[in-house]
């Protein structure tokens, strides 16, 4: 698939020698590519509303643009989402998955995501006071539910490292463990000794300047990796 500074170059590619057309070529990739990139994805709206959200202002998950990618086209329907630390991913969420669980612990961040999560999102306010008192709350919820009770588990809040085993520990067969800013925390050392494999999905982020990593954590079947699922062709999004 051609891009448009390709065939904008075709007639030059004929009129001019190699040697006159090719560096002007390559300045002009090297101007556009940034600017596209940022329209594209959404990165540039991303940065003005200091929110995640794709070019057309809808919601997006606030993870490395690769792990959206990767995402965007799988099928949630009729799955169940665990959710720690609520936002405009929940929202993403709860329009694609059957149910959506989100702890959240900032109370003024909990009171307006309240007024706009859907019907299909259970939304909990739990203590950010100590470790201790968190996990005692995120346990008393979930241990009410039949195991396992999630397909997807999303890991991006408070206490991250002392959430990661009740995640694991209500998460299916074939499902996903999504861990973000993978790199920050100490994932890497909660997984020692597990039997799980993990993928790393370094890239940039809605309105991030710098590179990061959002990190999935899998059983040896998950449905998020079977390979049945179509390789998408994403410049066909441009």
């Amino acid at each position: 698939m051609k891009t448009g500074i390709q065939r904008a170059f075709a007639p030059f590619k004929v009129l001019l020698p190699e040697y006159a057309w090719r560096p002007i070529r390559a300045v002009a990739t090297a101007l556009t590519t940034p600017v596209v990139f940022s329209q594209w994805s959404g990165h540039f709206r991303s940065s003005l509303r200091e929110e995640a959200v794709s070019r057309r202002g809808e919601p997006l998950p606030w993870y490395s643009y690769p792990c959206i990618h990767l995402l965007m086209h799988r099928d949630f329907a009729g799955r169940s989402v665990l959710e720690f630390g609520g936002g405009q991913s929940t929202l993403w969420w709860a329009a694609r998955a059957e149910r959506v669980v989100t702890f959240e612990g900032d109370v003024a961040w909990h009171a307006r995501l309240a007024k706009v999560m859907p019907e299909n999102v259970e939304l909990h306010l739990i203590s950010s006071a100590d470790r201790v008192t968190c996990l005692a709350e995120v346990t008393r919820v979930l241990d009410r539910l039949p195991r396992p009770s999630f397909d997807v588990a999303v890991i991006d809040g408070d206490f991250r490292e002392d959430v990661f085993e009740p995640a694991i520990r209500h998460l299916s067969e074939d499902g996903a463990l999504i861990c973000d800013d993978a790199e920050s925390y100490g994932f890497f050392e909660a997984t020692r000794g597990l039997d799980i494999q993990r993928a790393d999905f370094f890239g940039h982020a809605p309105g991030v300047v710098l590179p990061r990593c959002t990190s999935v954590f899998f059983h040896r079947r998950c449905f998020l990796f079977d390979a049945g699922n179509p390789i998408p062709d994403l410049a066909k999004a441009l």
